[in-house]
């Protein structure tokens, strides 16, 4: 066998892998259309490096059906994160330009432009490492998501498994470790506090008085009514 043929059957092994990755990614989709995923790809991440300063470390989650998210999260998160989450097909471009140009005003990274399609892509199946693929990797599991399932079964995974705190995932357990209230029973500014943390959960844990964490509260709040919720 020459070296052509050798790097042939490299490349044909490594597209292989690339597909089965793939049929991997897309029947985990198919099963999660209606069931509840127990864990994510993050919150294996988290709990590992908590792990390493305390092994009987544990994460704080507990999964609550969509009918049992106050409205006022909902509607919060999507003003915060997505406003045009229930338009879109899991990609905002208009969002994606606008971060763009603020970044490249500022120098560096200042602002994102994922919808929440694409957060749920990265934090089901994407480690926390930096790759050259993992855009498209992403790119390619919010396709996946939108084709697969409803807005309202992405949001209602999303809610339930995002990072809102240092160990703290999903709405449940975030209601109950801030407020001491479920998530059904979260009232309006409890609900935009919640939404003003997810871009930084483990800072704003340890920071809740942050007159940054304030602001965008206020800002939340004057929008959140505005939006529309799947």
């Amino acid at each position: 066998m020459n070296w052509r043929q050798i790097i042939w059957r490299g490349l044909l092994a490594l597209v292989v892998l690339a597909l089965l990755y793939q049929l991997w990614i897309f029947l985990h989709i198919c099963w999660w259309v209606d069931h509840n995923p127990s864990t994510s790809a993050f919150m294996a991440d988290r709990l590992q490096i908590l792990q390493e300063d305390n092994p009987d470390a544990e994460l704080r989650h507990k999964w609550v059906p969509y009918a049992k998210i106050s409205a006022n999260l909902k509607r919060s998160v999507i003003a915060a994160e997505d406003s045009k989450f229930i338009d879109h097909e899991g990609f905002d471009w208009e969002g994606i330009q606008k971060a763009y140009e603020k970044n490249l005003k500022k120098g560096k990274i200042v602002a994102g432009g994922s919808t929440i399609s694409q957060q749920l892509a990265k934090n089901l199946f994407l480690s926390t490492k930096r790759t050259p693929w993992r855009k498209l990797e992403e790119a390619m599991i919010t396709l996946m998501l939108e084709q697969m399932m409803t807005k309202r079964r992405i949001f209602e995974i999303y809610l339930n498994i995002i990072e809102w705190g240092n160990g703290i995932f999903g709405a449940e357990a975030a209601a109950r470790r801030y407020f001491g209230v479920s998530a059904s029973g979260l009232l309006p500014y409890q609900a935009a506090k919640l939404a003003a943390m997810i871009p930084n959960p483990r800072y704003y844990d340890k920071h809740q008085a942050a007159r940054g964490l304030a602001r965008k509260t206020d800002i939340i709040l004057a929008r959140m009514n505005y939006v529309e919720v799947p």
